[in-house]
């Protein structure tokens, strides 16, 4: 055992190594016999963890009532693959856990983890998650925020208001104890579990969450206090895809193109409005909309020159030119209004 332990599992804990023994070699011993072993062939040290005083939040009562949504940023492949980050959500009453690999933490990987769960699991009631600005948006409120009582939301946030949940930030890593403490257990089963498949990217990391988190969580999930599912199916009619996707309100100028994402594009349809919406979606893919109407679009690379207007003629004639008398002409010698020039009139 010691060998196959050397072989395969180093720095694999007691429990963890006992279960792959168990589950890869087919040989049966207690977790304790086997630390023994390993603390006296100097391949685990036994750690003692300073205790810290917290007090413990209850957990909710019902499944589906608050789920804890974070990121963890790690080396999951153990140099085999890129750094990357798992976007994990835990169910407050069971400790379910569902969750995927993404290249980073942000809005679109948010919406993406979020739709996938829906369509599992349902609507929750709430997110509980932290001030990251995927989560909670970094800008002043306006004039109309101030006036309405309201503070800006991000474009996550936007979205779980269009779906009727409530959205709670954490102000501590504390505070959302329970995902936090999942990314310290899955930082070392998860990245062990990889390693023995040799799984590097996560692509194959992804396919192989699919069925190790319904063995995670039938082996640690819990009974919630009671027994309701606060879960609400997707209405009929309800587009996932048009709520969680990002949005952006354009203008249009007077050659019918808008600018987005420092890039041109050419509507082909006349819209009679100057506002256009730009919707883009987890799948990397994006619609203009005009209202509830989509409307024909192409990037463009140049943006087209203006007509010239053609220069209009003046129907008045051309001013003629002031053409100066010579000195011995006749008008010279005229005085008007000289007391002469009124004598002989008179």
């Amino acid at each position: 055992m010691l060998a196959l332990y050397r072989q395969h599992y180093e720095g694999f804990g007691p429990t963890l190594a006992q279960e792959k023994l168990l589950e890869r070699d087919g040989i049966s011993i207690s977790d304790e016999t086997l630390r023994g072993w390993l603390i006296g062939a100097e391949l685990w040290k036994k750690k003692r963890k300073g205790r810290r005083h917290r007090q413990w939040r209850p957990r909710k009562d019902r499944y589906g009532e608050m789920i804890q949504v974070d990121g963890s940023h790690h080396d999951w492949f153990e140099g085999r693959g890129p750094v990357c980050v798992f976007m994990g959500y835990i169910d407050d009453a069971t400790g379910r856990v569902y969750g995927r690999l993404y290249e980073y933490e942000g809005t679109i990987p948010a919406m993406d983890s979020f739709r996938r769960y829906v369509r599992k699991y349902g609507i929750p009631i709430s997110l509980y998650m932290d001030k990251h600005s995927t989560y909670k948006s970094m800008e002043k409120p306006t004039i109309e925020d101030e006036l309405n009582g309201t503070e800006p939301v991000s474009e996550f946030g936007r979205a779980l208001k269009d779906l009727g949940m409530q959205l709670i930030h954490a102000h501590s890593p504390q505070a959302k104890g329970r995902v936090e403490r999942l990314f310290g257990t899955l930082q070392d089963r998860l990245v062990k579990e990889m390693r023995l498949r040799g799984i590097s990217s996560i692509a194959e990391a992804n396919e192989f969450l699919k069925g190790y988190l319904p063995i995670y969580n039938r082996r640690f999930a819990r009974k919630a206090a009671q027994a309701d599912n606060l879960h609400r199916p997707i209405p009929k009619g309800l587009n996932l895809r048009r709520i969680l996707c990002s949005k952006t309100e354009r203008t249009v100028r007077n050659d019918f193109t808008i600018a987005h994402d420092r890039k041109l594009y050419q509507i082909e349809e006349a819209v009679k409005t100057k506002k256009l919406m730009v919707e883009e979606y987890t799948d990397g893919s994006m619609a203009i909309w005009c209202r509830q109407q989509m409307v024909k679009f192409r990037q463009i690379a140049i943006r087209p020159e203006k007509p010239q207007k053609p220069q209009k003629q003046s129907a008045l004639p051309a001013k003629k030119t002031a053409i100066t008398p010579p000195k011995d002409h006749p008008w010279r010698r005229l005085r008007f209004g000289s007391k002469k020039q009124k004598t002989v009139a008179a």
